[in-house]
């Protein structure tokens, strides 16, 4: 299971933008973060492009098929939203990790229950 953003694990941090000029801002190591793929599409092309890491917010299943196919390393969605997209992502083989975004440790173990890829918590986001 993957876990971002707990204080013993060493992550990368997610850095949200919303133009490409905050490219810009970014850090070398950070994974940038796109919402929603409807408003952010071209940036992924262009992370896509230029071989930038990235992710996506998503809360719809299509939203997820489009963010696989552009190259999104990871999405994060509400743990409901993932319990549904995780066996399709399994099922095709997504290279693209489902991620939930939790608030507590204690919630570790119930995402993994429902065989989700991984977490992150909202600490790792900036």
């Amino acid at each position: 299971m993957i876990i971002i953003g707990h204080p013993w694990i060493k992550s990368n941090r997610f850095f949200k933008i919303f133009a490409e000029k905050g490219f810009e801002k970014s850090q070398a190591d950070d994974i940038i973060l796109l919402e929603p793929l409807v408003d952010s599409h071209t940036l992924a092309i262009h992370c896509q492009e230029n071989d930038i890491t990235f992710a996506v917010v998503v809360n719809t299943l299509d939203d997820a098929l489009f963010a696989n196919a552009l190259g999104a390393k990871y999405i994060i969605c509400e743990e409901d939203d993932a319990l549904m997209i995780q066996p399709i992502a399994n099922e095709y083989l997504f290279d693209t990790r489902i991620l939930v975004l939790i608030q507590s440790e204690k919630d570790i173990s119930k995402i993994a229950r429902g065989h989700i890829d991984g977490v992150i918590f909202a600490e790792a986001i900036v």
